[in-house]
């Protein structure tokens, strides 16, 4: 059986890799997370439970979510009365 590798076993570049990679879940995460909680239910595809429930697969949940969950927003044409 491997022995599990410890922190002080990766070289500087792996360990910048994993810190970039983390920094970057939780920065998509939270975005995802805020433009959830003030985007309307009826300008998201789906319920907002379940993509709570759905930002806990990372990276794929939060990413999905911004790519396809969300329903454009789209500006009301104004048109002349008469």
């Amino acid at each position: 059986m491997a022995r599990r590798k410890r922190w002080s076993d990766f070289s500087p570049a792996a360990k910048s890799a994993i810190l970039l990679g983390a920094i970057a879940e939780v920065v998509a995460t939270t975005i995802a997370m805020r433009d959830l909680m003030r985007r309307p239910a009826s300008e998201v595809r789906g319920r907002k439970r379940l993509w709570v429930l759905g930002f806990v697969v990372q990276p794929i949940g939060p990413l999905l979510y911004l790519c396809v969950g969300r329903r454009r927003r789209f500006a009301r044409a104004s048109t002349p009365a008469g």
